[in-house]
């Protein structure tokens, strides 16, 4: 008996019934076949050697994939723990999930892992693959697992089988020796994991939770070859070298203070110059697009937050209360409810539609210590919110803007590959599905008459309206999450937002949240990694550093310094007393784009010798002709 299956560019074709996703694969090519990581069946991710028993939709996936890899290194997640057992045969396994570049399992281990024991672990693994030892799914029930696992004295997996339901089929995957609890599914066997690297060992508490155990994690990595583990080495050494936090200490950006509190940043001075400069430019050009620029408090009464819902779904991520006047106050983890309070403070006609709201609000969210990650993930940071409130008919317009708008602001930055993803509507949502599908509707009826490239990612929307989301790209091929495009139906009906319509009857808005830059702190985090510190010049807190040769040439280091400030350039003069050689090295590591040398032969002809980092000596310019230069290049945003 034959079944159809549909293939992914629509075409049909009828195979035997039972055959399996790998031996579709084959019957295309064989070299398909050897590529081939996983296999969705109907929406669901299988096995390779799962057998299809009725009609289907197929997909497979290679390494290449977002599925691709995580099956394959949540397969290697297995080996390492499989490795770390024959080595080790008294220590429990934990979790081993594959993560965003690699994977990691956490063991209880007494003493920590060394680096020689994470040399002999990785070896061990690359033993066990060439073993190529096949991943065998079993299915059994709840009982039949904790009697498995409570022999194997494996007390973490006991726990979590105990959490799941008596009636749900529980699965396990064995290779080789080595039996673990997973969902699956996984690659066919140990020989497709080619190269391996371990990385790292750290303590980790078990579930997350500081009250548990502290178990040993380590992470590590593998590939198909042993290229692509080549180029993610060289590219992970790459991000050392680019690393914010580095980065920032050597420039003198920001820091933070245990004095202070973990997760609060400290802006220095050369920082916050920055910070005034990308505030200046986003205020100039969000005025240029027809947004009114709002400032709101940083705390709210109690009944705010219920009303926006805040403290039902979100009081995990919100400080404690504060009390005033024997009344609740929180301190902010959103400027949405106080856009919201200003578009309620009158009648609102459609003809005043579309508003546009606009804030560089600093708002408060609890992280986990342990989450807290230099400007990445903070405690306090600056959301430049934007609420664009508008009717039906103008959605279209309106999305179409906002979405030129935000790309042409990250350009400005320097920025030039983007992933667009848009998310649909997940089970779970609030608001009319008229709503959704009109709201979806218009994201993607924009995205495609600017001829942007996204992808779809179905169901990942939140619970209050579906979105687009903007990664940027980066030399070393990172994704960095930046701005975000939201319809929200949940706080306009929470708030009950009305505007009279052209048939003088109330209507409610849509509204759409956008976050531009996201994070202002998470942005100059990216910021700093993407350019490694080379910033464009009409970003730097200092673009030109003046450097007198000796202490005879200062007068007229300070001449010059006057007329480039005094025509808008921030340039300072070095007056260590120091060699000229030590002063260029300066320069060069705090990264200023141009120095200016002047000597006795500078002094005379009214001139300076010009070196531009990175690229060294320009030789000797007129400060007219170079300032034309340098100005010119601020202008443009190079």
């Amino acid at each position: 008996m034959n079944i159809k299956i549909k293939f992914p560019d629509g075409s049909i074709k009828e195979h035997p019934k039972n055959i399996s996703p790998l031996e579709i694969a084959e019957s295309i090519s064989h070299g398909l076949a050897k590529q081939t990581i996983v296999a969705e069946i109907n929406g669901k991710l299988v096995d390779l050697d799962f057998k299809i028993e009725k009609d289907a939709e197929i997909k497979l996936y290679k390494f290449d994939s977002k599925e691709g890899e995580e099956v394959y290194w949540h397969s290697s997640a297995h080996l390492l723990a499989q490795a770390v057992k024959e080595l080790f045969p008294n220590i429990k396994v934990a979790i081993g999930p594959a993560i965003e570049n690699g994977f990691y399992y956490d063991f209880d281990k007494e003493i920590p892992f060394t680096d020689k024991d994470l040399e002999k672990i990785e070896q061990k693994m690359k033993e066990l693959s060439k073993q190529n030892a096949v991943y065998k799914r079993q299915e059994l029930t709840k009982t039949e697992a904790i009697k498995l696992f409570s022999e194997m004295k494996e007390d973490y997996k006991v726990e979590l089988l105990e959490e799941i339901p008596d009636d749900e089929i529980i699965s396990a995957y064995t290779q080789g020796n080595f039996t673990d609890l997973c969902r699956g599914p996984h690659i066919l066997d140990t020989g497709k994991i080619k190269a391996i690297k371990l990385l790292k060992t750290s303590g980790a508490y078990w579930r997350g939770d500081s009250k548990n155990k502290m178990l040993q994690r380590i992470y590590g990595v593998s590939f198909p070859s042993k290229k692509d583990l080549k180029t993610f080495l060289y590219n992970l050494e790459e991000a050392k070298k680019r690393d914010h936090r580095k980065i920032g200490k050597e420039l003198d950006l920001y820091s933070f203070s245990d004095e202070v509190g973990p997760g609060l940043v400290l802006w220095h001075p050369k920082g916050a110059m920055m910070r005034s400069i990308v505030e200046d430019y986003w205020q100039k050009r969000h005025f240029e697009d027809g947004y009114s620029v709002v400032y709101t408090p940083h705390i709210g009464k109690v009944g705010l937050w219920e009303k926006s819902g805040h403290l039902e779904f979100y009081k995990e991520s919100m400080y404690s209360a504060i009390e005033v006047d024997n009344m609740e106050y929180y301190l902010k983890p959103m400027n949405c409810p106080f856009h919201i309070a200003i578009y309620q403070d009158q009648k609102r006609s459609y003809r005043e539609l579309p508003i546009k709201y606009a804030e560089m609000g600093t708002v408060y969210r609890y992280e986990n210590s342990g989450s807290l990650h230099g400007l990445m993930r903070v405690r306090g940071f600056t959301q430049d919110d934007a609420h664009i409130i508008c009717t039906p008919d103008q959605l279209d317009n309106e999305i179409e803007e906002v979405i030129e708008f935000s790309l042409n602001i990250l350009k400005a930055f320097g920025f030039k590959d983007f992933e667009i993803y848009l998310s649909t509507m997940p089970e779970k949502a609030v608001g009319e599905k008229e709503d959704w599908d009109k709201a979806t509707a218009s994201l993607k009826k924009a995205l495609e008459k600017l001829r942007i490239d996204y992808e779809v990612d179905e169901g990942g929307g939140a619970f209050y309206g579906p979105k687009i989301d903007i990664k940027i790209k980066d030399a070393l091929n990172r994704s960095w999450q930046c701005s975000t495009i939201q319809f929200d139906f949940n706080l306009p009906a929470r708030f009950e937002m009305e505007y009279i319509g052209e048939d003088n009857q109330p209507h409610r808005p849509f509204m759409v949240h956008r976050a531009l830059l996201g994070s202002l702190e998470r942005f100059f985090g990216t910021l700093i990694e993407y350019h490694a510190g080379n910033f464009p010049i009409w970003l730097c807190p200092t673009q030109v550093k003046i450097l007198p040769i000796s202490d005879n040439y200062i007068d007229y280091a300070k001449k010059v310094n006057a007329e480039l400030i005094k025509s808008g350039i921030r340039s300072e003069v070095d007056f260590k007393n120091e060699k000229i050689g030590y002063k260029i090295r300066e320069a060069e590591i705090h990264k200023i784009p141009y120095m200016f040398i002047v000597g006795q032969k500078e002094m005379e002809s009214g001139s300076v010798s010009v070196r531009r980092h990175g690229e060294g000596d320009l030789g000797s310019k007129k400060i007219v002709e170079i300032l034309k230069e340098i100005q010119r290049e601020i202008e443009e945003r190079k």
